[in-house]
């Protein structure tokens, strides 16, 4: 990967797409001296530009065709629907050449990110992966970015100079974004619960004291000390809890709420006792780890 030229400290920045991430991360890119281009098929659509403008928060940012954003450009930035990272790359890589950075900050998963690096490493231009971890609407330009580039952690640097949250994670392609799905794996699914768990909480005329009892409980310990005692305590605990599970989820039956994570919980504990976790464990588990290992083996 080149440096930036001398005469040219700030590089050029060439977004493809033009949504709520790109509108954001543009803005900080501007802010850091960087001239901005960008792309989006929005563009082709009546009222489109129009709609593509109101995003702007700079007033500067020119809006192109695919080519001339590319050819501008010293970092090619793609920020795309998942569906759409592959065929970018592949209309990108038309007007690729030696010595530019393609980035792809799509949600999309390892295996994609490794498609889209083996389109782009025939133009010369050299791949970086990028992961977005957090809610850009709530945290703009302050999310935290993990990066994947096989060349090392300057990629990652450069863009921090240009205003975003980046850290090099891994010279692996797919593992940055393997961390990101499988934090969804956590953060999604809480949301999922919360949302039963609430509904089921108002439908019961039990919302906030249910609220308050999950908010105080996490006021008053930290996560990770609750956490740790629950997977610690699973080993012996899960058959009781499981019994538990199952009148929770007919409980929820009786409201009229159909237990879809409740449900998933209730398996998962049953699975525990299938494969005689209680057998491996004569009382709390001397690390969380022992649990999850002895789990990833059965």
């Amino acid at each position: 990967m080149s440096a930036n030229p001398p005469d040219r400290p700030v590089p050029r920045v060439g977004l493809i797409g033009f949504g709520e991430v790109a509108a954001s991360f543009s803005a900080a890119m501007h802010q850091a001296g960087a001239p901005v281009t960008a792309h989006d098929k929005l563009a082709e659509q009546p009222e489109g530009l129009k709609l593509l403008r109101a995003r702007d928060r700079t007033g500067a940012i020119e809006l192109l065709p695919l080519a001339e954003v590319v050819n501008r450009s010293d970092i090619v930035l793609s920020l795309v629907t998942t569906s759409a990272a592959v065929p970018v790359a592949r209309a990108a890589a038309g007007f690729l050449k030696r010595g530019q950075i393609y980035a792809d900050f799509n949600a999309a998963a390892p295996a994609i990110k490794r498609e889209v690096a083996e389109i782009i490493r025939p133009t010369g231009a050299h791949f970086v992966e990028g992961a977005i971890l957090g809610a850009v609407g709530v945290t703009g330009a302050r999310t935290r970015i993990l990066i994947g580039d096989e060349s090392g952690p300057a990629a990652a640097e450069q863009f921090v100079r240009l205003g975003l949250n980046t850290a090099y994670y891994s010279g692996k392609i797919g593992a940055a974004s393997a961390f990101k799905l499988l934090r969804s794996v956590f953060s999604k699914g809480i949301e999922a619960l919360l949302i039963e768990f609430l509904v089921a909480g108002r439908r019961a005329g039990l919302q906030e004291d249910l609220w308050r009892e999950v908010v105080d409980l996490f006021a008053q310990n930290s996560f990770e000390k609750v956490a740790d005692n629950w997977i610690r305590t699973h080993g012996t605990a899960h058959e009781r809890r499981y019994h538990e599970v199952v009148q929770v989820a007919a409980e929820l039956r009786t409201l009229g709420i159909d237990p879809v994570m409740t449900t998933a919980t209730e398996a998962v504990f049953r699975r525990s006792g299938e494969v005689g976790l209680k057998e491996k464990f004569a009382g709390k588990a001397p690390t969380l780890e022992d649990v999850i290992a002895t789990l990833e083996k059965a």
